[in-house]
């Protein structure tokens, strides 16, 4: 008899990974707290658009559904730097004008990856239930369903009515402050929890389409205003539009907190994105109506418990937004936990330690990569030295092919693991800048012998 596995948390990662187990012969149970998102369900305020590359879409690729998910997306062949001036430079990702990220839309990509689970039928998915912990024994997931939801309030805050939901082992895929986290923090001595925000926060805004449907800007780029203590970036829509997201001090002289009245918000705007403000009719219902949210990286340890509990994605390592990796990285646990499951079948233990110490390390390199971007979005895209740093890049990649890969390279374009592409990178700095530094010695000396007597 095929195990039983219960799945809490049927977002992106969720709906992949029941798609995968389905696809294996398990059966599957998917519970999540929010509403179906088929049905346009969808929080507005918080949807930072997905920056879709090669580890996603080899997830994809594996179930079949990568082209259906790409006919929704945008490609985004590089940046495009907004100076205070108003000035365009364009930077692309890659040598190779066919390596470009891909924007897209966190519903229809959600939207796929279910439908993409519901076609094994094995696999059952229950909308409306939220998870409240988790008897990491038993494997029991403990669920508030719909109709009990409804009768909560103040004077009766406690559920009386839980589903116990029983599997041979429950997944945590329930994003970053994940209820089965938290079950296995209280259960497991030792267990190892770290979580540290940025003194930054974000607010989604948004450039509407053209009245005659087209987009107000160049269509396939990522669009950056780095104003080296924050930024406002802008990802292209299929509808025209573009989904804005502001990154900003939550404290501070100018920050989220000073900036209130419609007075404030338009003179921050016209002073820091004085190109972007006349393409944002809605900007001020958009500021004041739409949520500030936080950004935190979570690293923990271990992401299983015997053979009976583990968690995927951003319930086991979130990180921030900045490398467009988020998502990539947590469809990449569902290919590896997919493997280790089949190199194990009959172990299912070995097949969660085995998938932890596959990622462990990966998800820990990405989690300093990501913040590292973050400040190099806002304080260094808009330098010309940056750019000349990405021109050498490439010169060096077009010179030395498959010795010499920057490192958004391997990140974004190569599924080469995050540890090895961070050390692969400082090595080859250190070369480059060795060279850098002989070659002006050398320069110098041979200066200094042509103008001596």
């Amino acid at each position: 008899m095929a195990a039983k596995f219960v799945l809490i948390g049927s977002g992106l990662a969720g709906g992949l990974l029941a798609a995968y187990l389905g696809r294996r012969g398990y059966e599957v149970d998917l519970y999540e707290r929010r509403a179906d998102p088929r049905e346009g369900n969808i929080v507005g305020g918080r949807s930072i658009n997905l920056a879709l590359s090669t580890r996603g879409i080899y997830a994809l690729e594996q179930l079949g559904i990568a082209d259906e998910v790409l006919r929704h997306a945008i490609p985004m062949r590089g940046r495009m730097i907004h100076d205070k001036s108003g000035a365009l430079h364009f930077s692309p990702y890659d040598r190779d004008p066919n390596k470009f990220i891909n924007s897209i839309g966190r519903a229809a990509l959600n939207t796929t990856v279910i439908e993409a689970a519901q076609r094994y039928p094995n696999v059952r998915v229950y909308f409306n239930h939220r998870c409240t912990d988790v008897d990491l024994d038993s494997a029991t997931a403990n669920l508030v369903p719909p109709s009990v939801e409804v009768s909560l309030s103040a004077a009766n805050p406690q559920p009386q009515t839980i589903i116990q939901a029983q599997g041979d082992a429950v997944i945590g895929v329930d994003g970053a402050f994940s209820a089965v986290r938290h079950s296995m923090q209280k259960k497991i001595a030792g267990f190892e929890y770290d979580e540290s925000y940025l003194a930054h926060g974000y607010k989604e805004l948004t450039i509407p389409p053209a009245p005659d449907g087209s987009w107000r800007m160049e269509k396939e780029a990522l669009h950056i205003w780095p104003r080296k203590s924050f930024m406002m970036i802008a990802l292209p829509n299929p509808d025209g539009s573009f989904t804005c997201t502001l990154f900003w001090e939550f404290e501070g002289p100018r920050s989220f907190a000073t900036t209130k009245t419609d007075d404030e918000i338009r003179r921050f705007f016209d002073e820091e994105f004085p190109d972007a403000m006349p393409l944002m009719p809605s900007l001020l219902d958009d500021f004041k109506t739409n949520p500030t949210g936080s950004l935190v990286t979570i690293r923990s340890a271990p992401w299983f418990y015997e053979n009976k509990v583990a968690l995927v994605g951003d319930a086991a390592h979130a990180v921030v937004p900045f490398y467009g990796q988020g998502m990539n990285a947590a469809f990449e646990d569902c290919v590896v936990l997919d493997e280790c499951l089949a190199e194990f079948p009959g172990d299912r233990q070995r097949a969660f330690a085995e998938y932890f110490a596959r990622r462990k390390e990966n998800a820990d390199a990405l989690a300093d990569l990501a913040v590292q971007n973050f400040i190099e979005m806002r304080d260094k895209t808009a330098s010309q030295t940056f750019r000349a740093k990405k021109k050498l890049d490439h010169l060096l990649e077009g010179l030395l092919p498959g010795i010499y890969l920057p490192l958004y390279t391997m990140v974004t374009f190569t599924r080469i693991p995050y540890s090895t592409a961070a050390r692969r990178a400082r090595l080859q700095n250190r070369i480059v800048y060795a060279g850098l530094i002989v070659l002006l010695l050398v320069t110098g000396f041979a200066a200094i012998r042509l103008i001596s007597p």
